[in-house]
């Protein structure tokens, strides 16, 4: 078995949809971004691709590729699920934590972790993703943006 951690933090900006862990949750601003700008998911890639040595969401998925333009993050998720596979590796746990001051992030938990879930082929019990505050302080807490950590546990396909 190994382990990754993976973190992922993005401006919050006008004109752009808030998506995260695959969500898309009504706000007046978004997370700036090539792609979707999903923080969570970034985190979750990054931690992944960490566990099994193969980089990081940039070598795989780079900011100035225009294939990845505004693509889900969640289709990237995917492909790194198969990338996993093709090295020998499945997931076996998904850990991750968003850090924002608002929105309130409790009634979308659930279906991001659906979601995260589906996308890796693994059941919602094992995929945690929580939400947390800086109580007012920090670039999260000030509203400027938001920040996510993940944990992962891969171990050998078999």
């Amino acid at each position: 078995m190994r382990v990754g951690t993976g973190f992922d933090a993005h401006r919050l900006v006008d004109d752009r949809p808030l998506v995260l862990g695959g969500v898309t949750i009504p706000n007046e601003t978004g997370l700036a971004g090539h792609s979707d700008g999903d923080a969570a998911v970034h985190a979750i890639i990054d931690a992944l691709l960490g566990a099994a040595a193969l980089g990081d969401i940039g070598t795989h998925f780079p900011n100035d590729d225009p294939r990845y333009e505004g693509v889900s993050s969640v289709s990237l998720l995917a492909q790194v699920n198969e990338l996993l596979g093709q090295n020998g590796w499945r997931v076996r746990n998904v850990d991750a934590t968003i850090v924002a001051e608002r929105p309130r992030l409790a009634p979308y938990v659930d279906q991001m972790r659906a979601i995260v879930g589906d996308s890796l082929g693994l059941g919602p019990d094992k995929v945690s993703i929580k939400a947390t505050s800086t109580d007012g302080m920090g670039f999260t807490g000030n509203g400027e943006g938001i920040a996510a950590h993940a944990v992962v546990t891969i171990e050998p396909a078999r």
